[in-house]
């Protein structure tokens, strides 16, 4: 790279994939750059209102190396693992999903209104489906922040809407299916808690009375939850009975 090499535009979907095109064109690490960003972009809800990011990158001067003063000291060289490397410019394939998703659940919540919130990221626990195949854990994209209950609503229906509507746009936006939950300060790592003691108290009143236990109306997830926290059971069995919203799971004492 020489002096003389002027700074570059870059266009991207965000700043980070913006700054890994310019790197590339330029042929340089990040550390030899100066970098502007000029317009962060805006993702845009189902595509309305989106822009691109724009960035400017400036190549840095390469300072004239000085003459070193004479030394009767032997020379010293750095070993390989102390030479500094050029930073990292792309994004892994989990972590651009992530990144994508967390864009799309932060760019809703803007549109409804809500800030002052962060979005954190993580995998969740490894498990099994009510089969006992193993399943993929979704990634967990938590909302974090003051007055966010107004997102989880009565029963978490408001909540379960708000993940659908991220899935769809994030489907849309990678063009594949990506298995996520959006949850509110960890509401549903708790609720998930409380169905398991439900459960195994209602399996113990079908077990004492010898009568099936009917429950309330729940959505599948919470249904799968009692299901799975009953599969082995020794005396009782569940099942789901009922259509649409007023599907419940029954709780059956075994002979």
């Amino acid at each position: 790279m020489g002096e003389t090499e002027q700074p570059i535009e870059v266009v991207g979907t965000d700043v980070e994939s913006a700054i890994a095109t310019g790197l590339a064109r330029l042929r340089v690490g990040r550390d030899e750059v100066e970098i502007e960003v000029l317009d962060e972009g805006k993702r845009g809800v189902f595509g309305l209102g989106a822009r691109e990011t724009r960035v400017r990158l400036t190549p840095k001067a390469k300072a004239k190396a000085k003459p070193r003063p004479a030394s009767t000291a032997p020379s010293e060289s750095l070993p390989p693992s102390a030479e500094k490397e050029p930073a990292g410019v792309e994004l892994g394939e989990e972590e651009h999903e992530t990144e994508i998703a967390r864009g799309v659940l932060l760019e809703l919540l803007d549109f409804m209104g809500i800030d002052r919130v962060r979005v954190d990221v993580r995998r969740a626990k490894p498990a099994t489906d009510e089969t006992g195949a193993r399943k993929e854990p979704p990634w967990i994209l938590d909302v974090q922040g003051p007055d966010t209950n107004v997102l989880i609503g009565r029963r978490g229906k408001t909540l379960a809407a708000l993940q659908r509507i991220t899935r769809l746009i994030v489907g849309r936006e990678l063009e594949s299916r990506v298995r996520l939950v959006v949850d509110v300060g960890g509401f549903k790592a708790r609720r998930e808690k409380s169905l398991r003691r439900l459960a195994q108290r209602v399996a113990e009143q079908a077990v004492q009375t010898g009568r099936t236990v009917v429950l309330e109306p729940m959505p599948p997830n919470e249904r799968r939850v009692i299901h799975l926290a009953l599969r082995d059971h020794p005396r009782v069995t569940t099942q789901s009975v009922g259509e649409g919203d007023r599907r419940k799971v029954t709780v059956i004492p075994q002979d």
